[in-house]
């Protein structure tokens, strides 16, 4: 049976980059079947919403989704789609590629992030001109369930190969209810689960990690925290135009670059399309086409270590002939 994408190419450079992804999938076996869907800030200006009742239904409907990005809407947009494929983890890998000119060329990590609650939970108020408070909420079993799905991951060998086990980077020692709790749950359904995990503090993992990333391998962290040190990873490895992630739920699940809108190179046939094709290659591997997804990703990185690179990279091709590219190394 022909699997059913959800395609949503938002907002910015999504509408450069996604349709680059599926051009690449489009040239491999198996065949999908693609549905185009709206959503983001043109979609608002035009219909009043951000992401249309009918967007909504499709993600949660088809095998999974490949979305570009979203702008000023953004929270209005991902979190809901989030939601409607049942996502717990977000799955962002950060490697260094050869032919890449990177900070730290021994960079290779996964972050395995919670995905549902934390400070982007949406309980915020402004309660008078002075005064916002906004409430952080973190659950046993939300955090149980992140913890078993690392424990899965590594056990997969699909955490990068110099590493065992995995780090919970928290900040318990200051958010004791909240980062204490998400601590004790991920460490207990390790040693549960017979699987090597030890700790970092948030702050010092910061440091640790731009001066030797081969210190850390899978990194799982609360919702907030995944967000910003998995792009301080990315400043490592050549910059955000070459992550990409997955928001993974029990039956169904969402694919996205992590690099936003772009606005300053938008419409402008430059964006590095590579984020967006490795979101489409870890798709591909989610519907259980792994050997497919693998030469996604060789193809990309055979074009990232000879070329042609896109001006990011210190390159000066278009998006469209290094999607070109990636296709004639298919």
């Amino acid at each position: 049976m022909t699997e059913r994408i959800t395609v949503i190419e938002g907002d910015g450079i999504g509408r450069e980059v996604i349709p680059a992804a599926i051009d690449v999938l489009e040239a491999l076996t198996p065949e999908f079947e693609f549905v185009t869907a709206d959503a983001g800030d043109a979609v608002k200006d035009a219909t009043g919403e951000a992401l249309p009742a009918e967007t909504y239904e499709l993600a949660a409907s088809t095998d999974a989704t490949l979305f570009g990005a979203a702008g000023d809407t953004a929270a209005d947009v991902i979190l809901p789609l989030r939601e409607a494929v049942g996502s717990f983890v977000n799955v962002r890998p950060a490697r260094a590629y050869p032919g890449v000119d990177a900070l730290r060329p021994e960079t290779d990590v996964v972050f395995l992030r919670e995905n549902t609650e934390g400070v982007y939970s949406g309980h915020e108020a402004r309660l008078s001109d002075d005064l916002s408070t906004l409430t952080r909420v973190v659950t046993a079993s939300a955090s149980r369930e992140l913890a078993e799905y690392a424990c899965e991951f590594v056990a997969d060998g699909r955490g990068p190969g110099h590493r065992d086990g995995f780090t919970v980077v928290h900040k318990a020692n200051v958010m004791r209810e909240t980062d204490g709790r998400f601590r004790e749950e991920a460490l207990a359904v390790a040693d549960d689960r017979d699987v090597d995990a030890d700790e970092e503090l948030m702050d010092a993992f910061a440091t640790k990690l731009p001066l030797d990333p081969t210190q850390y391998g899978v990194i799982v962290c609360p919702n907030l925290a995944g967000d910003v040190l998995s792009d301080l990873a990315a400043g490592l490895v050549g910059g955000l135009g070459l992550l990409p992630s997955a928001n993974v739920g029990h039956d169904n699940a969402l694919f996205e670059p992590v690099h936003g809108t772009a606005p300053d190179i938008a419409g402008e046939g430059v964006a590095n399309p590579t984020a967006a094709v490795l979101s489409a290659a870890m798709l591909v591997e989610y519907l259980g086409h792994v050997e497919a997804g693998d030469r996604v990703r060789d193809a990309v990185e055979s074009v990232l270590s000879d070329g042609p690179r896109t001006g990011d990279l210190d390159g000066d091709a278009t998006t469209d002939e290094v999607t070109a590219a990636i296709i004639d190394r298919l």
